[in-house]
């Protein structure tokens, strides 16, 4: 079973996010979305990818509820800056912060909450120092969003990944 179909739970993910972007049920399109999720999942397996060890997987729902209010306040704050223009001065610039995160699959999810936090975008990761890059909209105070990222995400990502 394993040889046809390496990682089920990825291949049931994507015919479900495939029927969900067609919005229909038509049997035609969930065998196209079957065939995509066999063969992706397929190519998944040729790359080799570490386990996955979750240590607390309950913590996921923590993490998903503080990622979603941090979505909706950035998404307010951006909309406030776009709507009352420009009253006063913008700073955009780069953040470097240091991580002591190095799960691959934690760095992804971390790279996923940056980049999905509007006013926000990942820009570079240095593995060998542990160093991340990132550029944000309003920078008023770098050292916030260092402590922001620090205490929100990657301490609930080390317990989570770690």
């Amino acid at each position: 079973m394993r040889r046809w179909l390496p990682y089920p739970g990825l291949s049931m993910c994507l015919v479900v996010i495939w029927m969900l972007l067609n919005q229909t049920l038509a049997p035609g399109q969930f065998v196209v979305g079957a065939v995509l999720a066999v063969g992706l999942a397929k190519v998944f397996q040729r790359l080799s990818p570490p386990r996955l060890r979750l240590s607390n997987p309950h913590k996921l729902l923590l993490l998903g509820c503080r990622v979603g209010l941090d979505v909706v306040r950035s998404n307010y704050a951006v909309a406030k800056l776009i709507i009352l223009g420009r009253s006063r001065a913008v700073n955009s610039g780069f953040v470097t912060l240091p991580l002591r995160l190095t799960d691959h699959y934690g760095l992804a999810v971390l790279a996923c909450i940056i980049t999905s936090t509007p006013g926000t975008i990942w820009v570079n990761y240095d593995a060998n120092h542990g160093v991340l890059l990132i550029h944000v909209l309003d920078l008023v105070d770098e050292e916030t969003w260092i402590r922001t990222i620090g205490d929100r995400y990657e301490g609930l990502l080390l317990e989570i990944f770690e």
